[in-house]
């Protein structure tokens, strides 16, 4: 079984700079981490190329330095990855982000299931990995919580939905969703690190799609932009209820009432 694993580096602290004209993150040369729900998806892989035999490969849209997270998912088993990094990508919403790594996948070809996280810490749209498997023309399952087993050309899964929790066999090639929480995620070996080699990373440009038209990707491709963008705003107001018991509750309820809490 040969599985794709779509991951991000999304940034590694909360202060990030915004670009006042797009409204889109800094990306470049902001410190990133791997996206944390990427971690079970990649465990997930590897799990079952180990039960079932197969290959595990990583795939990322983002500036150069997206490399680092391929060379981490290689840390922890996978074969080697592919970074989709082109100016022309930038400022991508859900809808360009999904397309350009659909058009990635279809270039790596020869998958016979793509996972995902389950989301990302920065968008947090959780729309991704679905708007893949539309371009794709491929089954969709999100929310997984477990693989139950694999066939010769089918998957058998369980998925959370609102209200209840089903068992789901769907044919492969598919795109599963898996929830956090679902496993235990490996650790970067040391010993695999001083074994990653130039070559197990490759890059993708617009260049190499097959898709020439620039309007489909980036901020051209984007159906969704972001109209304004801010900090939220800080209160340091204090207030202090001194007395009897008696007296700070009825301060409090005077204080409260004031504010119109109640």
């Amino acid at each position: 079984m040969n599985i794709l694993v779509c991951i991000k580096q999304v940034p590694g602290s909360n202060h990030v700079e915004v670009d006042p004209v797009t409204g889109v993150l800094k990306r470049d040369g902001v410190a990133g981490k791997m996206n944390p729900y990427d971690l079970y998806a990649i465990e997930q892989a590897l799990t079952l190329t180990e039960q079932y035999g197969g290959s595990v490969k990583t795939i990322t849209m983002g500036p150069p330095q997206a490399r680092r997270v391929i060379e981490e998912s290689i840390c922890m088993g996978a074969e080697g990855g592919t970074v989709l990094s082109d100016r022309k990508f930038a400022g991508a919403d859900v809808l360009a982000t999904a397309y350009t790594l659909s058009q990635g996948i279809e270039r790596m070809g020869n998958y016979d299931l793509i996972l995902c996280g389950k989301q990302t810490t920065d968008g947090d749209t959780a729309q991704v990995g679905a708007e893949v498997s539309e371009y794709l023309g491929i089954p969709n399952l999100s929310n997984v919580l477990s693989v139950e087993s694999v066939e010769e050309d089918s998957i058998t899964v369980v998925t959370s939905l609102d209200n209840r929790v089903v068992t789901q066999r769907v044919k492969l090639p598919c795109l599963l969703s898996m929830e956090s929480d679902v496993n235990t995620p490996r650790l970067p070996s040391y010993k695999r690190r001083q074994t990653v080699t130039e070559d197990m990373v490759s890059f993708l440009s617009f260049a190499d799609f097959a898709d020439q038209d620039a309007n489909h990707y980036g901020l051209n491709g984007s159906a969704t932009q972001v109209e304004r963008i801010f900090p939220p705003e800080k209160n340091t107001e204090k207030h202090s209820i001194t007395g009897s018991a008696a007296e700070q509750t009825q301060g409090l309820f005077d204080l409260i009432t004031a504010r119109k809490l109640i």
